[in-house]
């Protein structure tokens, strides 16, 4: 998925010549912190609300703050893990999306973005998440997904998350069994270290909230 794909018509960017009002106003109905401002279709750069009440009065331009701002921002042609790369280092609650001539052509909201992710590691469909912890040495695809297949199991996402500083790594998958125990056995029986399972027949939390847990622990 590229970013052009992920733009939101529905959050509209702030001119130079709108007032600090104005802005304070949009971030509130659209319920986030940041807004894109643009110099007809040249992008200015972001603001956030903090800048907008510490720098600017009500009735001045948003203007004022165009040699002070941050410039983050995608190309529309990289893939939506560019924009996440993004979102993950500055914290922002959008990230604008610019053309290859650099001008602007929309924004990709968390909402969006999280969506997205959520779809690729088929978070809403019913199964299960293993996390196992493993040096990065003896990661095998192959053998992971033969130990799943042998217990009638399909693999439906898998990412790989590396320690820092470490030569450890988690990988965790997702399978299409909402009992993971027979797949969970074979991997303890061939060495493996399950450092967790989320299932959808876990007592008092879905499997949505299993995967927001993991989504969580994991920083992501």
């Amino acid at each position: 998925m590229l970013a052009r794909d992920l733009i939101s018509i529905d959050i509209p960017p702030l001119t130079i010549h709108d007032e600090g009002k104005k802005a304070l106003e949009w971030m509130d109905e659209f319920k986030v912190s940041h807004l894109p401002i643009i110099d007809r279709t040249t992008y200015v750069g972001i603001v956030s609300d903090t800048e907008i009440i510490d720098f600017v009065t009500p009735d001045e331009q948003v203007g004022k703050l165009r040699k002070a701002l941050a410039k983050p921002f995608v190309f529309e042609y990289q893939h939506a893990y560019e924009a996440l790369k993004v979102y993950d280092t500055l914290k922002i609650t959008l990230i604008p999306v610019l053309d290859e001539r650099e001008r602007y052509m929309g924004v990709i909201t968390q909402q969006k973005l999280l969506s997205y992710f959520s779809e690729i590691v088929d978070a809403r469909d019913p199964g299960s998440l293993i996390v196992l912890e493993l040096h990065q040495m003896d990661y095998s695809l192959s053998q992971i997904a033969q130990i799943a297949e042998s217990n009638g199991a399909r693999i439906l996402s898998l990412f790989l998350t590396p320690h820092r500083d470490s030569t450890e790594l988690d990988v965790t998958f997702k399978i299409n069994m909402e009992d993971p125990s027979p797949v969970l056995q074979t991997l303890e029986r061939y060495g493996y270290k399950v450092q967790a399972s989320f299932s959808q027949g876990n007592a008092g939390k879905s499997l949505k909230d299993r995967y927001d847990s993991l989504m969580h622990y994991l920083n992501i």
